[in-house]
């Protein structure tokens, strides 16, 4: 009794496959095909023929797993594609097919070279690799001289031939034809024919689809498809060619991509992306304008706002804003008429957020220079005054910390006491004036300040070292009040309750006060405040604007290239390369118009302090508005981005 080899399962198999269109909203469901049933073996070339409307190209589309059936099982190497979510029938469409189409579908912002690479790029194929491939294939098929072309500098035939290559990009083992040569003159289209039969002989699984049944009898198998059935099958029976075949049952289900891959499709998807602005430049250019526009106003915006910010800081700081004032009360037990020593002040000085320690001898004196004598309030202090204050010189310079240690007989005249004390002389620095009858050598003329109370104007002020007003003038080595600056305003109170804590702690008795120039303090806040409210508005206004039209800029590319974004999934790719795809261009714009806006926002800058507008840049506000631009091109370009992915390939491949 002789028994045969068990035959190996098909490599494709339909069971009672029905296709339904319709039947939502009202519409009435129109069956396509119904209930077909057939087998394909390795290594046959199949034409399946019918008139347009039979189905054929709807069978063709599940064939290749860009649509799926309404009902019916579908195996493809003994595995239930039904089963198969997008990833899986995206792998298997790259791993296994490859796709020629009647109208081509060649990408017309790439050249042949690159249209040929696509399916290998979502296969995870290294740049060099890949376009050595793609050369070496389009070169078998005569187009050597044509690599860089695009579809447009190409002819009907070569442009199949082109799809051809793609088809074969990564392996090509099934090759599904759609009317292959429907729109090609009979003489390309005899090359093709040729092509598909030496691909035929060479092992490749051919599917063609065809209205003509001259084309369809150059096939090895024949099946006759009318009104969404088979009516006639020319080869029941096959023999299976064997060879390497893709099996669903084991594919790796990688849940994300290696680095290397992702770098790989995000530079891809990059220059992809520039080429596309390229080409669309003056529509790129509007988007970019928009962009520009916004991150340049928010740098600038910032820059102005920090510049006055500080300007209204400074002209605060000569009220005082970061100031504290102590004075004695009482006498103490240690010191007849003094409760603060300088003893004290050196421990002050020790306290968190105390910068400077300012001590202050003052009285009323009569200031003589010639036969001029006007009394005047007479201030001994520190060498750091004009720091502390904010109180810059208008002429010569401020007594020294050295001045003040060797008790030099040195003045500086307030700009109203110059004035009035010394009438004819144009530059008082030199000048020699008394106090009593004690010279001193004037070294400086204070800015003029004006009066920051109705009972003293600072500008009618003598000042001289703390040290020789102590000794020379006044006759006390203890300060009348101190003056104490923090680093941190906003910390002002939480030091003033320090200070106090300490010198509780040395005196036992409350014999001193301290006090702070609160509303100055509320009016930077409320300042600071005001500038931040709007800065925020005028950037949130701005990167609105520029996102709004990122997200125009890419629901209309979205619109204009949905057949290529067919062609990318008809290839093998995913719904996240594709979200990846176009979230890349929406950032790329987003990068080009951050960089440009930054760019922009600096001259424009550079312009304003020329023309004497008080700006400070931050690096902080530049990146800042940078990554905003970035991040708006995330969230603007996502949406257009994910209705991309989401396309229905056969949609996307038919629409205009």
């Amino acid at each position: 009794m002789s028994s045969q080899p068990a035959q190996a399962a098909p490599l494709i198999e339909l069971r009672d496959i029905r296709k339904s269109y319709g039947g939502h909203d009202g519409a009435p469901s129109v069956e396509v095909l119904r209930g077909v049933s057939l087998q394909i073996r390795r290594g046959e070339f199949v034409a399946i023929v019918g008139a347009s409307g039979s189905g054929k190209s709807t069978l063709m589309n599940i064939l290749g797993c860009l649509d799926r059936p309404s009902a019916g099982a579908y195996r493809f190497n003994g595995s239930d594609v039904s089963a198969f979510d997008a990833d899986r029938l995206a792998w298997l469409r790259r791993e296994a097919f490859g796709f020629v189409f009647q109208g081509y579908h060649l990408i017309p912002t790439e050249s042949a070279r690159e249209n040929v690479e696509v399916p290998a790029i979502y296969a995870g194929l290294g740049e060099r690799e890949r376009q050595q491939r793609a050369s070496a294939l389009l070169t078998r098929l005569g187009l050597g001289e044509r690599l860089e072309n695009r579809p447009h500098q190409l002819s009907g035939g070569q442009q199949q031939r082109v799809s051809i290559a793609r088809a074969l990009m990564n392996g090509g083992r099934i090759i599904l034809a759609d009317e292959p040569t429907g729109a090609l003159d009979s003489s390309s289209g005899a090359e093709v024919m040729k092509l598909f039969n030496e691909l035929a002989d060479a092992g490749h699984t051919i599917i063609l689809i065809t209205h003509d049944r001259e084309v369809a009898a150059q096939a090895r198998r024949v099946i006759e498809v009318r009104d969404g059935m088979v009516v006639a099958d020319s080869g029941k029976v096959a023999v299976d060619a064997g060879g390497d075949m893709p099996d669903p049952a084991h594919q790796p289900m990688d849940t994300a991509d290696p680095p290397r891959l992702l770098l790989a499709e995000l530079r891809e998807a990059g220059r992809a992306a520039w080429r596309v602005m390229w080409i669309n430049r003056f529509r790129t250019g509007l988007t970019l304008l928009g962009i520009v526009i916004g991150v340049a106003s928010v740098i600038v915006m910032m820059a102005v706002g920090l510049g006055t910010r500080q300007q209204v800081v400074e002209q605060l700081g000569r009220f005082g804003s970061n100031l504290m004032y102590m004075s004695s009360i009482g006498e103490s037990s240690r010191i007849p008429g003094r409760s603060i020593t300088l003893q004290d002040l050196e421990a002050v000085a020790e306290v968190p957020n105390i910068i400077h320690v300012l001590p202050n001898v003052t009285g009323n004196k009569v200031v003589r220079y010639g036969n001029q004598d006007i009394q005047t309030y007479v201030r001994g202090t520190g060498a750091g005054l004009p720091a502390i204050q904010t109180w810059p010189l208008a002429r010569g310079a401020f007594f020294s910390a050295e001045d003040e240690r060797e008790l030099a007989a040195v003045a500086v005249l307030g700009h109203k006491l110059a004035r009035e004390l010394m009438p004819g002389v144009d530059d008082p620095v030199g000048q020699y004036i008394l106090i009593g009858n004690v010279p001193f050598q004037v070294v400086g003329v204070m800015s003029q300040k004006g009066a920051l109370t109705g009972d003293r104007d600072e500008d009618n002020i003598l000042i001289m070292p703390f040290s020789t007003a102590g000794v020379k003038v006044f006759g006390q080595r203890e300060p009348t009040y101190t003056v104490m600056a923090v680093a941190d305003v906003g910390k002002i109170l939480d030091t003033q309750a320090r200070v106090e804590e300490l010198l509780l702690e040395r005196h036992r008795i409350r014999d001193f006060a301290i006090g702070n120039a609160a509303a100055s303090i509320a009016a930077e806040a409320k300042t600071r405040d005001t500038m931040t409210l709007m800065l925020s508005l005028v950037a949130a206004v701005s990167l609105l604007v520029g996102g709004i039209g990122v997200m125009n800029v890419m629901l209309m590319t979205v619109r204009e290239r949905t057949r290529e974004i067919g062609i990318r999934l008809a290839t093998g790719a995913r719904q996240r390369d594709i979200l990846r795809q176009f979230l890349t261009e929406a950032v790329l714009v987003t990068l080009v118009g951050g960089s440009a806006g930054v760019a922009a926002g600096l001259l424009i800058g550079v312009a304003l302090i020329v023309a004497g507008v008080p700006l400070i840049f931050s690096l902080t506000s530049i990146l800042t508005a940078f990554g905003c631009s970035v991040a708006t091109g995330l969230l603007f370009g996502y949406m257009p981005a994910k209705k991309a992915a989401r396309l229905d390939p056969v949609a996307a491949l038919t629409a205009e």
